[in-house]
């Protein structure tokens, strides 16, 4: 595959302890070649341009292990419902998932509604303005901490998300073995490439150059057949195309059964919900459709079949519905205690925190409403040629995600 011509970096030796000796990249090089990249190409997201540091968060948390259209369809309108952290921090947990249902991984939320409370209690309603600090929080990581520091304020900090990492392990030619040694070699080569802090009214070197990172790994340099002939950063590349990694999880398939009851009152339709415990090892609190055993809906036909993945495991759902208003076998074959099955107005469904799940049953059943979003270009394909635009500033947190 032929690359664009540009000076090879200087390289030299990086034998840190607890490192692995590797060709380093020419930091200002490297730099000059990505942003010239990133400024022509920085595709248009919602979270870009912003110059609040809680919307900064918001999205960092939002983006973690979740998949940019989905985030698109929250984004906005949790911060419709909870435009600043004091308004988060005075709504109710359910009221948070409830906004957050749909995006998974509701650890996230709990901990986004802790650490606001906690920041209104002991920091004046502020986000602190460096890492160090940012990490105290609750719920924030090495990884967030940094991307907060470096895109809200401008901290010169490596940010290392799986993109990333992708991007350093290609670009120095190592294998992503796992080992402290390659973490410590990533970590460090990160750093150095990382532009020392910057920042005024039209400018953000540190956050600028994390998020260009950011978005090589999203839409050129992707865990498959990379788009190696339009990296900006091809000549320093000891990869040049997929890298060795480690075996993915094999992947699990289970069988689930799931009950749909509806009733009319009057005008309004309702529908039988099951709250799971507050003490559940999974989205704890949230609402679902009732679990079935899968011995009970022998010789019965579903009335929506679906697949529905949760990490390495996928699930064959089948949703079924009585045979009649005398078939009373599905309801008495729920495991659930009355105390936890509720019925609910369909009209009130997208206020209450639903697992993914019980919202994708819904919405394809036409319970519920689905919302129209607007999903981003095509991540895995380039930008077409277009003119040359000069970014916004990316002050505070102005710049372009994955």
């Amino acid at each position: 595959m032929q690359g664009r011509k540009h000076p090879q970096p200087n390289v030299e030796q990086n034998m840190t302890a607890g490192a692995i000796p590797i060709e380093r990249l020419e930091p200002s090089a490297f730099r000059r070649l990505l942003m010239n990249w990133y400024r022509e190409h920085a595709r248009e997201l919602p979270w870009r341009g912003v110059s609040d540091p809680y919307h900064t968060w918001v999205s960092e948390v939002m983006l973690q292990q979740t998949r940019v259209a989905a985030v698109i369809e929250h984004y906005q309108a949790f911060l419709q419902r909870f435009p600043t952290i004091f308004s988060l921090a005075l709504a109710s947990e359910e009221e948070v998932l409830a906004a957050w249902s749909g995006l998974g991984y509701y650890r996230r939320a709990r901990m986004l509604h802790h650490a606001a409370k906690f920041i209104v209690q002991e920091h004046a309603g502020a986000l602190p303005k460096n890492s160090v600090e940012l990490r105290k929080l609750p719920g924030i990581g090495e990884y967030t901490c940094a991307a907060i520091a470096s895109i809200a304020f401008g901290e010169s900090i490596p940010v290392i998300d799986g993109n990333v990492e992708r991007v350093l392990l290609r670009l120095l030619g190592l294998n992503n073995d796992g080992t402290a040694a390659t973490r410590n070699t990533l970590q460090k080569q990160a750093a150095e490439l990382v532009p020392r802090r910057r920042v005024d009214e039209w400018s953000n070197a540190a956050g600028d150059h994390n998020q260009a990172m950011m978005e090589l790994g999203a839409t050129l340099c992707v865990p498959r057949a990379p788009l190696c002939s339009n990296c900006p950063v091809f000549s320093m590349c000891k990869t040049r195309g997929e890298h060795i990694t480690l075996p993915s999880a094999a992947q699990v398939s289970r069988p689930a059964a799931y009950l749909l009851l509806l009733r009319k009152r009057g005008p309004v339709t309702e529908v039988q919900l099951e709250r799971r415990a507050e003490d559940a090892t999974l989205m704890a609190g949230m609402y679902e459709l009732p679990p079935l055993p899968v011995d009970a809906v022998q010789d019965r036909e579903p009335v929506l079949r679906l697949r529905h993945s949760i990490t390495n495991t996928n699930y064959y759902v089948q949703v079924y519905t009585p045979q009649g208003r005398n078939d009373r076998a599905l309801r008495k074959a729920i495991p659930a205690a009355n105390a936890d099955l509720h019925w609910v107005r369909t009209g009130r469904l997208s206020s209450l925190p639903l697992t993914g799940l019980a919202r994708k049953t819904l919405q394809r059943l036409d319970i519920m409403e689905v919302r129209s979003i607007q999903l981003p270009e095509d991540e895995k394909k380039p930008d077409p040629p277009r003119k040359k635009a000069k970014l916004k500033p990316s002050s505070r947190s102005r710049g372009v995600r994955r």
